[in-house]
């Protein structure tokens, strides 16, 4: 559907104005014979949003906010912008609408605009698996620098001892004591971060309240006396971890939806009530029950997984193991299932880390995972290196660009070679990776850092052999890639494609 006009409102609190604007601006359009779209910027995020196609259709758009509403999608068109306190009567609303019509558009219109769909309200429905994968991945992208910041500030403090944080032991070093310090804040963020945003996703700024707190609830556990046997807010509990931070992540934002359904018919000049009481109490009331009431079986899940896959990474299953991590980092790029593997790696690692472990399970599967990161970039350098000729003037300079990524721990360069061609390339990035993997695992190599590359060689264990266990995926599927442009350039009449 079009409008005449789009709008959209906010204030800092998000509560009063930002829907008084609202109503003026409908009341107004209404008496002059226009259809109108408000989309306001209140306490609970942004609701009835703007799409592309609305905002190009419309004659024109009226912002009366004290905060930012991405003004910038409205390049190009008829525009007025006030403060909400502007747009709180029916005559102000009006006198704006007006001034809208009547001005000029400045700038040009954003290329998503320009080119969106006048079926504005005719969009694919989205499968429920990319739909729980969408909210997973804004909880992940949050999370991440939180574990890289604090993962290798704490991975440093080690350079002096694995004790060199603790006063009492001889390796007591008061700089390496404040880093283990300060990672550890942000290592002890991650499942928060993460369920917080993962609830924000799905119930956008009302499900940060229940999302943290499940979070938190998620790396305490339920807190119980040892005295007594009984539930004490005194007492210890055993965290469930990252598994449990999704969890408790997707109880958030659910329940913030739920609730927003069970207060939807009480009266709109309530809104501000809603957002700013009955949503956060209702909702961390009703989460943080059923995260504590769960506790026991998720930890005992919690401890399975990290047995299983602690038991994985040592003896004749780490091949095993290697293989899958390999297959799965170059399977997609950087993709979801790469994004799995990378994930369940920080989550293992974080656990060592945290414990002050540098030699543990968690650790040597991140360094595999790392590794089977790194490789595939490193196998197009080295290809192009040793087979110049086979490839483009693009592809080459890609090639060179990629050793930077690849020692740097990113992988997303190798995906244009990749789509050009599916097969055989993608194997050969899977051999590859898997060849690092599992090197990584029989050379006993630990990473307590989550990313950086080769720039946290100076915290990882046997830095020596995990350059080699690279090297040998990188040369392998290197020569292999090298032989494939070979193969193209000789049926393409010595001409490289």
């Amino acid at each position: 559907m079009s409008y005449d006009i789009v709008a959209a409102t906010g204030c800092p609190t998000g509560i009063a104005h930002t829907f008084m604007a609202k109503e003026a601006l409908i009341q107004a359009a209404k008496e002059k014979g226009l259809t109108i779209k408000v989309e306001t910027h209140g306490q609970v995020g942004v609701e009835d949003e703007l799409s592309a196609a609305e905002i190009r259709a419309a004659k024109a758009v009226v912002i009366a906010a004290d905060k930012d509403v991405q003004a910038e999608r409205f390049a190009g068109k008829p525009m007025v912008s006030v403060g909400v306190s502007k747009c709180l009567s029916q005559e102000a609303a009006a006198a704006l609408i007006d001034r809208a019509l009547a001005a000029k558009p400045q700038g040009e219109l954003s290329d998503e605009v320009a080119n969106a769909s006048d079926a504005a309200g005719t969009s694919e429905k989205e499968s429920v698996g990319h739909v729980i994968y969408k909210h997973l991945m804004n909880g992940v992208s949050h999370m991440l620098p939180f574990v890289v910041a604090g993962g290798v500030l704490t991975a440093v403090s080690f350079l002096w001892g694995i004790f060199s944080f603790d006063s009492t032991n001889a390796q007591y070093n008061t700089f390496a004591a404040m880093l283990k310090y300060i990672g550890g804040i942000g290592m002890n963020l991650m499942v928060p971060i993460l369920a917080a945003y993962i609830a924000e996703s799905i119930a956008k700024r009302p499900g940060l309240v229940p999302g943290f707190i499940a979070g938190m609830i998620a790396i305490q556990g339920l807190p119980v006396l040892a005295e007594t046997g009984m539930i004490d807010p005194s007492g210890t509990g055993t965290g469930f971890g990252f598994l449990g931070g999704i969890v408790g992540g997707f109880l958030a934002g659910y329940c913030v939806l739920l609730l927003e359904k069970v207060f939807a018919k009480l009266p709109e000049n309530l809104n501000g009530l809603k957002a700013i009481f009955l949503y956060p109490l209702c909702s961390t009331f009703i989460v943080g029950l059923a995260m504590l009431a769960i506790s026991g079986p998720m930890v005992s899940i919690n401890e399975a997984m990290m047995g299983f896959l602690g038991g994985l990474a040592q003896g004749n299953n780490a091949i095993l193991l290697g293989i899958a991590i390999g297959c799965m980092c170059a399977f997609d790029m950087g993709g979801p299932v790469n994004k799995a593997a990378y994930v369940t790696g920080t989550a293992l690692m974080g656990a060592d880390v945290a414990a002050g472990i540098t030699d543990g399970s968690g650790t040597a599967i991140m360094a595999a995972v790392s590794a089977a990161c790194i490789v595939p970039p490193l196998v197009t350098t080295v290809a192009g290196v040793i087979g110049k000729k086979y490839f483009t003037n693009d592809d080459y300079n890609a090639c060179l660009v990629n050793f930077i990524l690849g020692c740097t721990h990113i992988t997303e360069g190798t995906i244009p070679f990749v789509a050009k061609n599916i097969w055989p390339v993608m194997p050969i990035m899977m051999l590859s990776s898997s060849i690092g993997a599992v090197g990584s695992l029989l050379l006993g190599v630990h990473d307590p850092a989550p990313h950086g590359g080769f720039l946290v060689l100076p915290v990882v264990t046997n830095p020596i052999q995990w350059v080699l266990a690279i090297l040998a995926g990188a040369v392998v599927g290197g020569i292999l890639l090298m032989l494939f442009k070979k193969h193209e350039y000789e049926k393409n009449g010595n001409k490289a494609v």
